[in-house]
């Protein structure tokens, strides 16, 4: 057991632990956002694989009290932007700005240059803005006239998309939804936790001011990266790595699906099963891992068949019927 120590915030902290600093993100959330444990652990996946996540739910599930809590718990920079239909690439990534006084142009950053970036309805905006968000993404940079400008690290992006509404949207499409790493639906509460989202309102609670929430850095930069590199020595043997190619291969022969899993899939899906192994305590991957982080790694990364779509076939039952009929290694 490492011995707890206090920063100059006046925070106790595991010295030396990053697993038990980034497993108390949970609770530190929990504070602000109701029932939703799961989106919190993707997201926290996501960052221990350098990748993005699409969050997938209706107006008022708290999807930007959720990123905002997330970087008050890590002391991550965070912005968020609303997609519309007239926004355009320089909004996202910024500009040169003439200088009147000296004569010369400056680069003003976009709001793109952060830690925690929440995209708010991406698939409002055309797709211009849309790919110059997703060449950041991917290049961890951004180039304006001829000069690379590196974000921040660690960087992720956020966006968020309405399941229900779809007039006067720009869906992604497949290769750029390919991009994001996990695809996490956030549901509607339960009565119970509705119940406690309204009485937490009720006695005071303001989403907009989260430190008086009681939300406290709990984990930070360094945290992250001595976590990477844990996650990165977890040990994964060679029947773990066929269980994720058949996996993967087995969607591309679905009768329901008219595209599969592509071997970036793969990748990705190897990737975030080596952090839930870690997350969970092990230094090596099972196959319960795999499973575990099958859904969100996998499900928007098929393409349905109409036919199938029309009769009520999901992402998540074709994949779900894959993990029931590829053979576990013992």
């Amino acid at each position: 057991m490492t011995d707890p120590t206090t920063d100059n915030a006046g925070l106790t902290k595991l010295a030396g632990d990053p697993r038990a600093s980034l497993e108390s993100l949970r609770a530190e959330i929990a504070k602000a956002v109701v029932g939703q444990d799961p989106a919190v652990t993707g997201l926290v996946v996501a960052l221990l694989c350098r990748g993005h996540v699409l969050l997938e739910g209706v107006p008022g599930v708290a999807k930007t009290l959720l990123v905002r809590a997330l970087a008050s718990a890590l002391e991550l920079d965070t912005k968020r932007v609303q997609f519309t239909p007239d926004l355009m690439p320089s909004d996202i990534t910024g500009s040169l700005v003439y200088d009147t006084r000296s004569a010369e142009f400056s680069f003003q950053p976009g709001p793109v240059f952060t830690n925690l970036l929440l995209a708010d309805e991406i698939n409002r905006t055309p797709p211009k803005t849309q790919s110059a968000l997703l060449e950041a993404m991917e290049e961890r940079q951004v180039t304006v006239d001829g000069t690379p400008r590196p974000l921040p690290e660690p960087f992720l992006v956020a966006a968020t998309q309405n399941p229900v509404e779809y007039e006067g949207t720009y869906p992604l499409p497949e290769a750029q939804l390919d991009r994001f790493l996990l695809k996490l639906t956030m549901p509607l509460p339960s009565r119970e936790n509705e119940i406690d989202v309204l009485t937490r309102h009720a006695s005071g609670f303001d989403p907009r001011d989260l430190r008086a929430a009681g939300i406290r850095p709990v984990a930070g930069p360094a945290d992250l990266d001595a976590a990477r590199a844990a996650v990165a020595a977890t040990t994964v043997s060679p029947e773990i790595t066929a269980y994720v190619v058949d996996i993967c291969r087995a969607t591309r022969e679905s009768p329901s699906l008219t595209m599969g899993v592509s071997p970036r899939g793969a990748t990705a899906l190897l990737s975030t099963a080596r952090a839930w192994a870690w997350l969970t305590g092990r230094d090596y991957v099972i196959p319960d891992d795999v499973k575990a982080l099958a859904l969100p790694t996998l499900r928007h990364r098929v393409q349905l068949r109409p036919e199938a779509e029309m009769e009520g076939v999901t992402a998540d039952s074709v994949i779900n019927a894959v993990l029931a009929h590829v053979p576990v290694p013992r």
